[in-house]
């Protein structure tokens, strides 16, 4: 029988304060996403052969724009693109290869808490302190708002 007995290889040095969401892709797992309340999310290269032992990977580029705490990252299937929600009541859509912000989605009253993809990347769903679910599509037009007592507090995960 094996050993599960999980064992810390290393950690991430970069923000410069909380981490409050981490994202990956199973076609890269040598690319990882950090979101903070440092107002940015980190591309990380999660790298082995380090100079410092402790360390498991080095910043390859910070994605600035959210003007408050970014609360949530996720990855697009095909890995091309984040999505990142932030206390700023808005979301966005970063090309990875540039590091540039491509979608501004803006209609939230309340800070953004979650945001996925659907499986196509074709639609985009967030979550909201304002009791609200919104469906977008990647252009940044918000389809449909899921609200009017469907929920009667924060929407933290979607």
């Amino acid at each position: 029988m094996g050993d599960n007995t999980l064992r810390l290889r290393g950690y991430l040095k970069g923000h410069g304060d909380w981490v409050t969401a981490v994202a990956t892709t199973l076609d890269n797992s040598k690319i990882l996403l950090s979101a903070s309340r440092d107002k940015t999310i980190i591309v990380w290269n999660l790298d082995q052969d380090m100079e410092d032992a402790n360390l498991c990977g080095t910043p390859m580029r910070a994605l600035r724009g959210h003007s408050h705490f970014v609360s949530d990252v996720v990855l697009s299937s095909d890995g091309q693109f984040a999505l990142s929600s932030s206390w700023d009541h808005t979301l966005r859509l970063w090309e990875l290869s540039t590091g540039k912000t491509t979608r501004r989605f803006v209609g939230h009253t309340g800070d953004v808490l979650s945001a996925a993809f659907s499986s196509d990347n074709r639609q985009i769903v967030s979550g909201s302190r304002d009791k609200t679910i919104k469906l977008w599509n990647t252009l940044g037009e918000c389809k449909y708002t899921f609200a009017d007592n469907v929920h009667t507090d924060w929407v933290s995960c979607v």
